[in-house]
C-alpha cells in the first residue's frame, strides 16, 4: 500500500461548531490544509440557496490551494439540522439574513481562522450571489485582509418589488471600506445589473479606495457555478485565476 510522504497538498475537512453572533452556536465547514506552515485564512460566504455541497467543494478547493478555509452555515439558526434547501427556505420566510447578524458570523469565523496553529493572521472573504453583497458588507465593518465579491447584488440598489426578500443597498458603507476588494461580474446578470457595477466603482474611484473589477462579457448570474446552467467555463476559469492571483498577493505571508 502506497503511503502519502508529502502532506504540503493534503488537506482535512469537516463540520465544526463556531460561536456566530451573539454567541450562538452554528455549524460551519472547516478545510484546512495539514502541512505546518503559516497560511492565510478564507471565509467563504455560500449563496442563497444555502450552505450546500456546491459550497463546500469551493472551500476545499481553497484548502487545497493551501489557505485555510471556513463556510458558516449564515442559516443554522432558521433550522437547525435541515437541509440546505429547507433551511434556504426557512431563511427566506424569515426575511433573510439580517445583516448585524452576518457581520457577528463571520467575525467569529475569521477569529477562528486566526486562532489556528498554522494560521499567519491574514483572513480574506469571498461571497457568492448574496454571499457577495454580504462580502461587500464585511469589508466595510469586520477587520479584513481581502474581500471577494461575486456577483453581489443589492449593493447599490434595493431589491425589487416581487423579491423573495427585502435587501436595502449598503453602498453608504463605501466610505469605511478596510481592505482591497476585488469584484467579479457577468455582463449579462440583472442582480447586479451592469449599471450597477459601474456606479460602485464610480464611487469606490472618488473615494480611493483600493479595488478591482472585471466583467465577463456572455456571462450572467452565477457563471462559477459548475452544477447549473449558468456556469460559464471560459468566466469561472479567468476568475479562479484572477482570486487566487488576488489572495496570494493580500493574504500569503510575506
Amino acid at each position: 500500500m502506497n503511503e502519502i510522504i508529502d502532506s504540503s497538498d493534503t488537506f482535512t475537512s469537516g463540520t465544526v461548531p463556531i460561536p456566530g453572533q451573539g454567541g450562538d452556536e452554528i455549524a460551519a465547514y472547516l478545510a484546512r490544509p495539514l502541512a505546518a506552515e503559516p497560511r492565510g485564512g478564507v471565509v467563504v460566504l455560500h449563496h442563497m440557496p444555502g450552505y450546500d455541497e456546491a459550497h463546500k467543494e469551493i472551500t476545499r478547493k481553497f484548502a487545497a490551494h493551501g489557505y485555510l478555509a471556513i463556510m458558516p452555515n449564515l442559516h443554522f439558526r432558521d433550522a437547525p439540522g435541515a437541509d440546505p434547501d429547507d433551511a434556504a427556505a426557512a431563511n427566506r420566510a424569515n426575511g433573510g439574513v439580517p445583516d448585524a447578524r452576518l457581520v457577528g458570523d463571520v467575525e467569529a469565523a475569521a477569529a477562528y481562522l486566526r486562532g489556528m496553529p498554522n494560521s499567519n493572521g491574514k483572513v480574506g472573504v469571498i461571497g457568492y450571489c448574496s454571499g457577495g453583497r454580504q462580502a461587500f458588507l464585511a469589508a466595510c465593518t469586520v477587520d479584513l485582509d481581502a474581500a471577494v465579491d461575486c456577483y453581489g447584488a443589492f449593493v447599490t440598489a434595493h431589491s425589487p418589488d416581487g423579491f423573495p426578500i427585502a435587501v436595502p443597498p449598503i453602498v453608504g458603507l463605501a466610505p469605511e471600506l478596510r481592505c482591497p476588494l476585488l469584484g467579479l461580474f457577468g455582463a449579462d446578470d440583472k442582480f447586479p445589473a451592469p449599471g450597477e457595477t459601474a456606479e460602485l466603482s464610480a464611487v469606490l474611484t472618488e473615494l480611493g479606495k483600493e479595488f478591482e473589477f472585471h466583467t465577463y462579457e456572455g456571462a450572467g448570474h452565477a457563471f462559477f457555478s459548475t452544477n447549473r446552467p449558468a456556469y460559464r467555463p471560459e468566466a469561472a476559469v479567468s476568475g479562479w485565476a484572477r482570486v487566487f492571483d488576488f489572495f496570494g498577493r493580500h493574504l500569503n505571508t510575506p
